[in-house]
């Protein structure tokens, strides 16, 4: 089989654009080398790498970074508020969650957005079961927990992947 020159061609364009935000720079120097990072590394890192991700709604990402950024301040918020006034008393606890999701792909994107919430982990995903385990740092309401990863995660996950 025919090896491409850019197998993952959003891959490199994103450590470019990482390589060029760390140095602060963007001088031909730091441009040549960036470029060459962003050809070889994609390609070195090839037979590790899953099918490529085709996206069938590509405006399904804008609609889970705009609820992964609400979530994330608004959890943020939430545990402040726990952190600073000591007569709160959080109530922790563990939340199972079925899921329909299979593609790994997703699976791993749905981890990172659970764990990127503050007060919220991802602990334990069982593939036979097709469930979850979540740690949740001040657990209010279990159903609403399980409601809010299934309609704002996973449901605009599989329109994206499936």
């Amino acid at each position: 089989m025919r090896q491409r020159l850019l197998p993952h061609p959003v891959l490199s364009a994103m450590l470019l654009g990482l390589w060029l935000l760390f140095q602060q720079s963007a001088g031909l120097g730091h441009l040549l080398l960036g470029a060459l990072l962003a050809l070889v590394i994609p390609v070195a890192v090839a037979p590790l790498l899953p099918e490529q991700v085709i996206f069938r709604r590509p405006l399904a990402v804008l609609k889970i970074l705009a609820h992964a950024s609400i979530d994330i301040v608004r959890s943020n918020l939430a545990v402040f508020w726990v952190l600073i006034h000591p007569d709160a008393k959080p109530t922790a606890g563990f939340v199972e969650v079925d899921l329909e999701l299979t593609h790994p792909f997703g699976l791993s994107v749905l981890a990172c957005l659970v764990t990127a919430i503050p007060g919220s982990a991802w602990l334990e995903y069982d593939r036979t079961r097709s469930m979850v385990l979540i740690h949740v740092f001040d657990l209010v309401d279990e159903e609403e927990w399980v409601r809010t990863l299934k309609t704002r995660y996973e449901q605009p996950l599989m329109e994206l992947l499936q």
